[in-house]
């Protein structure tokens, strides 16, 4: 049997930056699917946080 390759989208998880500085607790996080060979640096999407009540910036953390 040959082995399958790896492929070019991968999963990551985004976490919200300005939650951190709020001092409130538990996180807001989404898991989402890159392509690897046209986005290679860090996802940066805009995204609602529940907690917060808004939309806010999320950055890819893994």
């Amino acid at each position: 049997m040959a082995k399958k390759s790896k492929g070019n989208r991968i999963q990551v998880i985004l976490e919200c930056t300005e939650h951190k500085d709020s001092g409130l607790p538990g996180t807001s996080r989404y898991i989402t699917y890159k392509n690897r060979k046209t986005t290679t640096e860090r996802l940066e999407l805009k995204k609602f946080n529940p907690i917060m009540k808004k939309k806010t910036v999320h950055k890819e953390i893994k």
